[in-house]
């Protein structure tokens, strides 16, 4: 609760907005595919005390995790009426790759997200939504966790790999979107777009506010001057920054890392490719 309790949780309890947060075990950094079950746990508890479908925020791994869920677990697609990621780790990321060349190993989410991973591809193999679900995507071009996170320029569209946290499905329920599209050379990186970030804020707002994905046509552009998202105090956001750099190096220290990922649960091994 460390990252959202001085953020989204004020922002959002001040705004009225009813919300839970779901705790990961092995603080996020073992099998993800457990992690998984933990979100499908929360998923139907929300959906049935709201008598509907609910909506998913989810930062980084917490922005892809869900995606696990609604393609092995089925009655939560009806169970989720929006997922919106912040630089998910969609597909993986060069950064683990590097990581988990240290002697030992490292983390097993770590080693799950490794954009050659097992994981990863199993997660992407087929179709990567649902049309029960609508997806919105925020990222930007100055992550340096989700690598290459960067928007291919429209005139060159070979000149880069897809941006990894964007989706490859197309369609109306679907919608990525650079921060750096609405506000230029905006600086946001992979910590602050999902604590403190004023833009991709506005984003989850406009998503969970309208019927289909975020659109940034209805995004504010004064939003682009903004030091800090709803929720944030100036005052005490270097010690509440400072708390979650340190959660993330605990988590990253204390786990124990392992040479290979996880092995593939059953019911995704049998998924093959499909």
């Amino acid at each position: 609760m460390a990252e959202f309790s001085w953020n989204y949780a004020r922002a959002f309890a001040a705004e009225g907005r009813p919300f839970c947060t779901v705790a990961l075990p092995d603080k996020g950094m073992g099998d993800i595919q457990v992690a998984a079950e933990y979100v499908v746990s929360a998923v139907r508890t929300m959906s049935d005390r709201a008598g509907g479908p609910v909506d998913v925020v989810g930062h980084s791994q917490g922005g892809m995790i869900t995606r696990w869920a609604l393609k092995f677990w089925p009655d939560t697609r009806d169970a989720v009426d929006d997922l919106v990621g912040l630089a998910p780790s969609n597909h993986g990321t060069v950064v683990a790759n590097g990581i988990c060349l240290a002697p030992g190993g490292c983390a097993p989410a770590i080693q799950q997200q490794r954009a050659d991973a097992r994981f990863i591809a199993t997660l992407n193999a087929g179709r990567e939504t649902w049309d029960e679900v609508d997806y919105t995507v925020a990222y930007t071009d100055f992550d340096e966790v989700e690598v290459p996170d960067v928007e291919t320029p429209p005139l060159l569209p070979d000149a880069a790999p897809p941006a990894s946290s964007a989706l490859r499905d197309s369609g109306g329920n679907v919608r990525n979107v650079s921060l750096q599209a609405i506000c230029p050379a905006h600086p946001a990186d992979h910590l602050t777009i999902g604590t403190s970030d004023a833009v991709s804020y506005a984003l989850v707002v406009d998503a969970l506010d309208h019927d289909g994905p975020a659109d940034p046509d209805r995004i504010d552009r004064a939003v682009c001057l903004q030091p800090f998202q709803p929720g944030v105090d100036p005052v005490t956001f270097p010690t509440d920054f400072a708390q979650v750099l340190t959660t993330v190096a605990d988590a990253l220290a204390t786990t124990p890392p392992v040479a290979t990922e996880p092995p593939l649960q059953p019911y995704a091994e049998a998924a093959g490719s499909a």
